[in-house]
């Protein structure tokens, strides 16, 4: 990182980890260190493929991500 908006990506960070420890590893009962990673990559493609996200327009981020680069493409 170069300094330059670092306190932006810190944001973004921990509000995403937070989500995650809220939605997913609080209500999962974990009994060892093979399932929190399951946990997790389960989660993450909720959050990544389904749920849908007020900052991209009620879009998830795959469609938001997949969206502007066919308009890349196109160009």
């Amino acid at each position: 990182m170069d300094g330059r908006g670092r306190y932006l990506d810190n944001i973004f960070i921990e509000r995403l980890w937070l989500s995650l420890k809220q939605k997913a590893i609080y209500l999962e009962e974990i009994d060892d260190g093979f399932q929190a990673p399951k946990v997790v990559k389960n989660w993450m493609a909720f959050y990544n493929t389904e749920r849908l996200h007020s900052a991209l327009d009620r879009r998830t981020p795959d469609d938001a991500y997949w969206a502007g680069s066919e308009k890349q493409t196109a160009a």
